[in-house]
């Protein structure tokens, strides 16, 4: 069983991590990384943001450890580290839909009242 330091520590990284998903251009990233390796010149294209801001944002979630790059020839391509990522991304996501699908019938039902 982990000790108490090696549960402040994995909830440490786990904050840590979770502030790498705090800008909505990472998690499109992570999205268009589910579809497997892209360049830079790809996300760029896909996201329609400048290759500056890309080539940043994924500097960041190397960093952390969220994307690899593998260089080929004059190309680098990034992928996510874990397919887990994606559907960690994705599960959030859901629930986050679900609080907003029920804060809209609530709504209605607060304004028929």
């Amino acid at each position: 069983m982990p000790s108490t330091t090696q549960h402040q520590r994995i909830y440490q990284a786990h904050a840590d991590i979770c502030k790498t998903f705090s800008n909505p251009w990472r998690l499109r990233i992570v999205e268009a990384l589910g579809a497997g390796e892209q360049t830079v010149t790809a996300l760029v294209e896909a996201l329609g943001i400048p290759k500056s801001n890309v080539s940043q944002h994924l500097a960041i979630m190397r960093d952390k450890g969220v994307v690899l790059a593998r260089r080929e020839g004059g190309h680098v391509f990034y992928g996510l580290s874990s397919p887990k990522i994606l559907e960690a991304c994705r599960l959030m996501r859901e629930v986050l839909m679900e609080r907003m699908e029920e804060a809209g019938i609530l709504a209605r039902a607060q304004r028929r009242a």
